[in-house]
């Protein structure tokens, strides 16, 4: 293990060269240029063995994944906001076909107005396509949550497409101490791909694609619906696996300073590395702030978050993304629904901040506990750093 300074997309680049898929297709787009660029330069180099498919678009990119994905092929990808948006028509045909393609997704805002800075609008607007979603607060989750992706997509009870994302530019170009595993180990972590089928197998043909009308189409979703209930066992099987093997380990989310906490503070992402400092400066003052850091958006863990939240006396769910839907954020309506008809459910608002890459500091996250001492006098839905 080789300790690093590393950006988040050097970070992903590098677990991809470590991973040595088999194809990569991808067009470039800020700030998740970088990612493939930098691979780029190892399939230059011969440092993998990756067929590299340069494309017009990312909409390609999406669909020359998918074939080459059908054919058994270890499949890999990078992009953000608008060129993941071009990729939408495509998400739910790779999860629709049970393709274990992993994505690395660098979270930036939806125009318009044109913005190339962190948000969340672009992965949130994913988020009902099948595939599953994991979140990076710091370059070594991104890479480890990466390694760890290719063994949960391809694990024969899931076979999804995985996306693990990070935040723009805070992460994506924000170099850090980390920590890499040497490459055999990395390569005996991932293991060889078994694909379940190929279409490349012409002694056992497959049908790929096929028109799904009302006779069997609802029957033909509800293996998707099963793999992502099951997802949430291997998730976390490889997340232990993972801490077994190299002393990270990982879960659905990560608790800070929570078994005693009065307030609390659900976020994902890179806020969670502000919201901890926020969060150590209230304990000097007493107050029992702590935070609950989802890792995992898809699946969505609602019965372990409910547990968690149960009995506290208030929450403030932080979501740097609007569903334009009235009734807060996505992260917000997800978890109030977790916790829906719990008979010792907490007192919850919603936060929508950070929109476009506004940043977000230490004393805002503190206002934001001051805020839930007083709850009962707070709106539902609260826009954190507008200006008048």
């Amino acid at each position: 293990m080789a300790v690093v300074a590393k950006t988040g997309n050097e970070a992903m680049a590098e677990a991809m060269r470590q991973i040595n898929p088999d194809v990569v297709a991808a067009y470039p787009i800020t700030p998740a240029t970088e990612i493939v660029m930098i691979f780029a330069q190892f399939v230059a180099d011969g440092l993998v063995d990756t067929n590299y498919i340069p494309v017009e678009s990312e909409h390609s990119a999406m669909s020359a994944c998918v074939g080459a994905a059908t054919t058994g092929a270890r499949v890999m990808t990078g992009t953000s906001s608008q060129g993941l948006a071009l990729m939408y028509e495509i998400l739910p045909i790779a999860s629709g076909l049970r393709l274990p393609i992993i994505m690395c997704d660098v979270n930036r805002a939806i125009s318009a107005p044109i913005n190339i800075h962190c948000d969340h609008s672009d992965t949130m607007a994913a988020r009902d396509f099948g595939w599953i979603q994991i979140f990076s607060e710091n370059a070594q989750e991104a890479y480890d949550n990466l390694l760890q992706a290719v063994r949960i997509a391809e694990d024969p009870r899931v076979l999804l497409p995985t996306m693990v994302t990070t935040d723009g530019f805070i992460i994506s170009h924000g170099m850090e101490r980390m920590e890499m595993l040497e490459d055999a180990q990395v390569k005996e972590y991932v293991g060889e791909k078994k694909p379940a089928y190929s279409i490349l197998d012409l002694e056992n043909p497959k049908t790929i694609g096929a028109l799904d009308f009302t006779d069997y189409y609802f029957e033909h979703k509800m293996p998707l619906v099963q793999a992502m209930k099951d997802s949430k066992q291997v998730i976390l099987e490889v997340g232990r696996d993972f801490g077994n093997k190299f002393g990270r380990e990982y879960g659905f989310f990560e608790k800070y300073k929570m078994d005693d906490a009065e307030l609390v503070m659900v976020a994902l992402g890179s806020t969670c590395g502000t919201a901890k400092v926020a969060i150590d400066e209230l304990r000097e003052q007493g107050i029992k702030a702590g935070l609950l850091k989802i890792r995992v958006f898809r699946p969505f863990a609602a019965e372990e978050i409910a547990k968690e939240l149960a009995g506290k006396k208030a929450v403030a769910v932080m979501d740097r993304s609007d569903s334009y839907n009235t009734q807060g954020g996505p992260v917000f309506t997800e978890v109030r629904s977790a916790l829906y008809g719990t008979s010792n459910a907490p007192k919850m608002i919603n936060y929508i901040y950070g929109l476009g890459g506004r940043d977000i500091n230490v004393p805002q996250l503190k206002s934001v506990f001051t805020d839930l001492s007083k709850i009962d006098k707070m709106p539902e839905i609260n826009y954190l750093g507008v200006r008048e």
